[in-house]
């Protein structure tokens, strides 16, 4: 089990210094990997871009792990999501990236007519199914992540995992995010561990419902309660723990630091990588 930086965690800094100065200053924490969100800097999914960024990356010996890309089958034409996520398959491709992970669905809030995900999970698990068929032939693994709030509870991503059946296509499993539905991280972790292509250590600060929004930087989860991003280690998403279950379940793949704290961004990665190392090690 690695440590490695998603590039998502550099915030405004990733726009200050672009793909090439996010990878350096990985290099500059330690890592030896850094995982890739999608957005301008793809160019709309320019290959020759990707190539670009990939062999900055051989020159600065870092590799690039994975590319996270957003989708929602369930809003406008299927068929042109899966598409449009096949483009991106070639650029994960092309970055030397060998997982990418696509969401699948948002929570269903303001569409005119109620679904529920049993209702919908044929149509998921078809289009996820489609996409990591054809990635399996460029040698990239799609992931589903616990993310979005629609698909976001363990039990719901692993019926999604299980109805694709497809030995190219499984879980990034976010530690933090099952805070965003009230679950335990600890449980959903183990509940989801066999299934782990790719892992986000991601912390949060949490409060109860019961008590007044606490303003700047918290969010709502599904159940009420609220959220603020934290520094691995100094939250409540019980991090250590659930990389003991993981490191247990056999995975050896990357965990990659997602900070989202309102801390200025490096501090955050800084602070986070040192606990995260200690945790990888004694667990």
């Amino acid at each position: 089990m690695k440590p490695c930086v998603s590039s998502y965690s550099f915030g405004r800094y990733f726009g200050e210094l672009g793909p090439e100065g996010v990878m350096r200053k990985a290099k500059e924490f330690g890592l030896s990997a850094i995982e890739f969100t999608d957005g301008e800097w793809t160019d709309n999914l320019s290959v020759d871009t990707a190539k670009r960024v990939r062999e900055k990356a051989e020159e600065l010996g870092i590799e690039i792990a994975s590319l996270c890309v957003g989708a929602d089958f369930l809003v406008g034409d299927t068929a042109a999501t899966i598409e449009r996520l096949r483009r991106c398959v070639d650029f994960a491709a092309a970055l030397g990236a060998k997982a990418m992970r696509h969401d699948v669905a948002q929570q269903p809030r303001g569409r005119k007519y109620h679904i529920g995900y049993s209702d919908v999970l044929p149509t998921l698990a078809s289009a996820c199914r489609e996409v990591t068929k054809y990635a399996e032939q460029l040698g990239v693994r799609t992931m589903t992540e616990n993310h979005g709030y629609f698909s976001q509870d363990a039990a719901r991503v692993e019926a999604l995992i299980n109805a694709v059946g497809h030995p190219n296509f499984g879980a990034l499993i976010d530690i933090g995010n099952f805070m965003c539905v009230d679950e335990d991280p600890v449980v959903s972790v183990g509940i989801m561990a066999p299934y782990a292509f790719h892992v986000h250590a991601k912390d949060f600060h949490f409060k109860p419902g019961t008590l007044d929004f606490p303003g700047y930087g918290w969010f709502i989860t599904r159940s009420g309660n609220y959220l603020r991003g934290a520094i691995i280690g100094h939250g409540d998403a019980k991090v250590s723990q659930s990389i003991g279950i993981l490191k247990r379940a056999g995975y050896t793949g990357y965990v990659s630091i997602e900070f989202e704290g309102i801390e200025d961004n490096l501090l955050g990665i800084r602070l986070g990588l040192e606990n995260l190392k200690k945790y990888i090690e004694s667990q």
